[in-house]
């Protein structure tokens, strides 16, 4: 569905405006940040100077993470080349936009891709899908999974950065409870970008264990409870705008 509604964001430079006006949205309307954007400045340990490089890159991320997540027409992608773009998480082969969509469906799913055995994973990402994956994150985080660039190592055309990404487990994980402890987890990673700033690559580089392993900490419920406990956080209209 396309929208006119798009607010006023300071970190994601696409939501202002009329620029997107015609955009499709995967939940219907733009997304609204105003809940984790707080969270951002209250938790950030570094604050870029105004149109330095690390605020460049940490806006150029913010923007490119909010597309991926929220956007479901690859001709309204504006911060990435749809036709070279291929993505890579921890060295493995990279696949391109189109093999993210057919094999994974996008969101959170490419983000957590796992070599562990079967057995061995707390959370599966091959058996959810882009949908279950959405509504368990923004559940167990109400208030967003907030993103902070700590160092960039080189700028365009191959901007190379640190990241650190965390939140508050305040909703139910998996059937655990709820901890309300700050889970996070830090990364390094690649962006390639052409002549236009279209990021036409990225690498990725972390654990996706330190996220995983930060929500299971909690005592394990039955799945009546879990969904009690979900149900009021998973039915907030914010969550569906937040990623």
């Amino acid at each position: 569905m396309a929208s006119k509604d798009v607010g006023n964001d300071k970190y994601r430079y696409l939501l202002k405006g009329d620029g997107e006006k015609d955009t499709k949205w995967k939940y219907a309307s733009p997304p609204n940040y105003d809940v984790v954007n707080k969270l951002f400045e209250e938790g950030r340990t570094k604050i870029w100077p105004e149109g330095s490089l690390g605020e460049q890159v940490q806006n150029l991320v913010k923007t490119w993470e909010m597309e991926i997540f929220h956007k479901v027409d690859l001709n309204d992608f504006k911060t990435l080349d749809p036709k070279k773009y291929t993505f890579s998480l921890n060295g493995r082969k990279p696949i391109t936009i189109e093999e993210i969509g057919r094999r994974f469906g996008g969101g959170y799913i490419p983000l957590l891709q796992t070599s562990m055995p079967e057995e061995l994973r707390g959370y599966d990402p091959y058996k959810e899908t882009v949908d279950s994956a959405h509504k368990a994150f923004t559940t167990t985080f109400p208030r967003g999974f907030a993103l902070e660039i700590l160092d960039v190592y080189s700028g365009p055309p191959v901007i190379v950065y640190k990241f650190r990404h965390w939140g508050f487990m305040e909703g139910p994980f998996q059937g655990h409870v709820p901890t309300g402890e700050k889970v996070e987890f830090y990364g390094m990673a690649i962006f390639h970008v052409d002549e236009h700033m279209k990021v036409v690559s990225v690498e990725f580089f972390y654990d996706p264990g330190e996220l995983i392993g930060g929500l299971l900490k909690g005592e394990k419920i039955d799945t009546t409870s879990a969904e009690q406990l979900g149900g009021a956080a998973s039915r907030c209209p914010v969550l569906r705008s937040t990623g």
